[in-house]
């Protein structure tokens, strides 16, 4: 008897008179900690909160231990009886079955599809577990011996899904934390003061940039935000040339004017880097429009809405006049609006290139990708042209070579091929655009690649390179290289730019944190997911893209980190597509985690330092990798200066290897044949993918694989394919390769016809380019 009266008192108390029997102790745990009894409706949480459903496929379901027997043994079989489990199981898959069931679990946040990972995970608990607490196993007898309900279960039921996913229980908050509708909030200093907004509106070379510049320079005080290290350098250098103390801040690089360290009163940044906590007279947030840009849109918002700066000047499209003067009255803010227009004509000609015999000094080929930029260079100087190279990721230092090159009245070289990475960023003394394509791979908002033609704003900044107010061409023509290409090209021009109508935000660290607090059980990247579903945010503002963060977190989420460090990697701006530079964050972050400093031997060992000039376009990529793995290491050294001590050493070996690459570039046709010469050779002649007008070159890779034919390892930049493809390609007639990727999309008749005459051109080129290779030097 004392036994039993031990027993009992360990169960959770209830009011009113003990149970009688077994049957009357079920009612004891219907409210147990209270949970909701299927008798009482109750509001869904997304109703309570008028927030969105979240989406439920981004809840991963925790794993819950089946229980043993403890010290104690097992109460409720001493209380009861042992249960027979094949009559529980039926007891389960009954409760699972109840619509009732299923519609109480939805008012408590259990979708279907958590409904039923739940129940699954209940009832394999129930049935692998040794024994059960006493609680669940006195309802389980209650309902096997008829004194209870198959519906008694659910409050055990529901304990178990909050088990498995803790986020039930806590939804409200979650959804308080990523409550993203009022940002203006987010920045208590620049809320402070009363700030003048002033937006330079214009297109490219309208002098809109300079007006704001000149206001910053004769203030006491400025903050300049660009968005590339090249613009941050260039202010950097035009205010210290103007007697104007200016520091350097961008990811990868701290320069303070100051002999003794003290920050000087101007400072250029990167717009990631500007700080909206230090006062300022006048800042210039530079490239307005970027704000809608799907991945780094965040930026210029923070900096728009908390820059403390007393005047605040915008420069940018006038499509971004709309959303700022809007943003501005959110936060009780006018804009006035000074417009611009361009200094210099500039004419959209009537004929194409068409080849590249039509050449002339101040030529500038635009092209979307690597491979046709190693392909036009090396038809240019098979002509016996020179040529400067310009493309997104070579080092900043050899861009500004390449065109100081090109710029270079009594250089021989005077022309230019480069992608859009001129359209910003670099002065270029450029008579004629000539686009070799129109259609460019992009990002879209969901992270999905597409292959469309480029945007009117995009169109409108490259081809406004050409003829700028500073060079010594005053006028600008801009062409495409194929005749198709030029209907489209003006109708792209004549379209009025669609004004931008939201603007990017991104979750903070401390949100994360805050996340964390409630699912430490989370990985990041779920964390980060889950943060998107719930994240309210209202018509003028959008989340930006997250899917590189969640790739570097799911990359290291094996590595033991503590969150803010973990989230601190995850920002680290590398290109995921580069192996080489993801291995080394991958390796940076082991190697954190064991709280070993990266040493500068460390990171030779790491690099293979010493390195030699490439040899080949294989080595000259791996040249690119190896100075971002360095831009990697000093954007880390600033967030953690003792776990990443060398920065200066390292610096000055990036350095060395611009030099190295600015070789490489300098001699990119001999890369180009010396690459050409190590690939398989069928009957003297390669396809190239670079020599297909520019279009999805991963997928028309796949899609013209010969059977049997053996991939050929090395350059990725490269992809030869051979001959016999084109032969295929050819026969277009009768359901062959060709034929099929004409259906697909891939090719359109009209690049058939062109793909066939630059194949015929190059096969009577390929006499004069191997006369060239027997007379040309080794150091050519």
């Amino acid at each position: 008897m004392n036994r039993c009266v031990w027993l009992l008192a360990r169960l959770p108390a209830r009011p009113g008179p003990a149970p009688r029997h077994a049957g009357a102790a079920s009612a004891v745990f219907r409210s147990l900690g209270g949970l909701r009894h299927p008798s009482r409706a109750a509001a869904s949480s997304s109703e309570r909160n008028g927030g969105r459903a979240p989406d439920t496929s981004l809840f991963v379901p925790l794993h819950v231990q089946p229980l043993a027997p403890g010290p104690e043994g097992d109460i409720g079989a001493e209380l009861t009886q042992p249960l027979n489990k094949s009559e529980v199981l039926k007891i389960l898959n009954k409760f699972y079955k109840r619509k009732e069931m299923q519609r109480l679990g939805g008012e408590n946040g259990l979708d279907a599809r958590l409904f039923h990972q739940a129940f699954i995970s209940f009832r394999k608990y129930i049935m692998e577990s040794s024994f059960l607490s006493a609680d669940v196993h006195i309802i389980l007898n209650d309902i096997c011996c008829g004194a209870g309900h198959v519906d008694d279960l659910f409050p055990f039921f529901l304990r178990h899904a909050k088990q498995i996913f803790p986020m039930l229980d806590c939804m409200d908050d979650l959804r308080k934390i990523s409550d993203l509708r009022l940002p203006p909030n987010w920045y208590p200093e620049a809320r402070a003061i009363q700030r003048k907004i002033v937006f330079h509106a214009g297109p490219t070379n309208s002098g809109k940039t300079h007006h704001a510049i000149q206001r910053y320079l004769a203030a006491k005080s400025g903050i300049y935000c660009g968005p590339l290290k090249l613009l941050a350098h260039e202010i950097f250098q035009k205010s210290n040339d103007a007697s104007v103390p200016c520091d350097l801040v961008t990811g990868e690089e701290r320069v303070l004017v100051d002999p003794e360290g003290r920050q000087a009163t101007h400072v250029a940044c990167t717009i990631e880097m500007c700080s909206v906590t230090t006062p300022y007279e006048v800042a210039v947030i530079d490239e307005i429009q970027m704000i809608r840009d799907p991945a780094r849109g965040w930026a210029w918002t923070r900096a728009l809405l908390g820059l403390s700066a007393e005047e605040v000047h915008v420069c940018g499209e006038a499509a971004a006049i709309d959303l700022v003067t809007e943003l501005m009255y959110s936060t009780g803010e006018e804009v006035e609006v000074r417009n611009y227009k361009r200094l210099t004509p500039i004419t959209v000609l009537d004929y194409a290139l068409e080849s590249l015999d039509n050449l002339r000094p101040g030529d500038c080929i635009v092209c979307f990708n690597k491979n046709d930029i190693y392909s036009v260079s090396r038809q240019i100087e098979a002509r016996g042209l020179e040529c400067a190279v310009i493309y997104g990721s070579l080092p900043p230092g050899t861009k500004l070579t390449q065109a100081k090159k090109f710029n270079d009245p009594d250089d021989p070289c005077k022309i230019l091929v480069a992608t859009d990475a001129i359209g910003m960023g670099l002065n270029l003394s450029i008579k004629r655009i000539i686009f070799n394509s129109l259609m460019k791979p992009s990002i879209n908002e969901k992270g999905e690649k597409e292959m469309d033609a480029i945007p009117t704003s995009q169109a409108l900044q490259i081809s406004g390179r050409a003829g700028r107010f500073s060079s010594v061409f005053k006028e600008g023509e801009v062409t495409t290289m194929h005749r198709d290409d030029l209907v489209l090209l003006k109708e792209i021009l004549n379209r009025s730019v669609p004004p931008i109508e939201t603007a990017g935000l991104h979750p903070t660290a401390e949100q994360i944190e805050m996340f964390a607090y409630h699912l430490p059980d989370a990985t990041l990247s779920n964390l980060m997911d889950i943060f998107v579903s719930l994240s309210q945010v209202d018509g003028l503002y959008f989340v930006c893209n997250v899917d590189d963060f969640k790739f570097l977190a799911d990359m290291i989420q094996h590595i033991p980190l503590n969150l803010r460090v973990r989230y601190v990697f995850c920002t680290a701006p590398i290109n995921k597509k580069q192996p080489f530079v993801c291995t080394s964050l991958l390796k940076f972050a082991r190697q954190f985690s064991r709280n070993e400093p990266l040493t500068f031997d460390w990171i030779c060992r790491h690099t293979n330092w010493p390195l030699v000039p490439p040899k080949n376009i294989k080595d000259l990529v791996h040249l690119e990798a190896v100075h971002d793995v360095f831009d990697l290491y000093l954007w880390l050294s600033y967030r953690f200066m003792d776990m990443f001590p060398d920065a200066n050493l390292v610096r000055d070996i990036q350095k060395e290897l611009d030099n190295i690459i600015q070789i490489g570039v300098r001699s990119i046709t001999r890369l180009i044949r010396a690459s050409e010469a190590t690939s398989v050779s069928v009957n003297d002649r390669m396809l190239n993918l670079e020599d297909l007008p520019a279009a999805n070159q991963e997928q028309f890779s796949s899609a013209t694989k010969v059977p049997g034919q053996k991939r050929i390892r090395g350059s990725k930049a490269l992809g030869y394919k051979p001959a016999e493809v084109l032969s295929n390609m050819k026969s277009h007639g009768q359901g062959s390769l060709a034929a099929r990727l004409v259906r697909e999309g891939l090719l359109t008749e009209e690049m058939l016809k062109q793909l066939e005459r630059e194949w015929q051109k190059g096969r009577e080129c390929s006499c004069p380019i191997a006369h060239a290779r027997q007379h040309s030097s080794p150091d050519n």
